[in-house]
């Protein structure tokens, strides 16, 4: 890796709701990278309980201690 290059991981999922499981990866997967994203897919396949803004938002809220955690939602890839 160059000095320049950063480290960057993506947690993909659907995070409906997000639960405690999912907080202790985020924990954990922290600190190893300079930028963790959180993508909250939208997936409609899996009729999700909740809408994907409250997932986003919920997400959010529990991960706002952590801050190299980026979390975005999305509908494709």
């Amino acid at each position: 890796m160059t000095p320049t290059a950063s480290r960057i991981a993506v947690y993909p999922g659907t995070f409906d709701p997000i639960t405690n499981g999912h907080l202790d990866l985020v924990e954990r997967a922290s600190p190893l990278f300079e930028r963790l994203i959180v993508g909250v897919a939208e997936s409609p396949g899996k009729r999700p309980a909740l809408p994907l803004a409250q997932r986003v938002s919920l997400a959010k809220e529990s991960l706002a201690k952590y801050p190299n955690v980026d979390v975005i939602g999305f509908d494709s890839l």
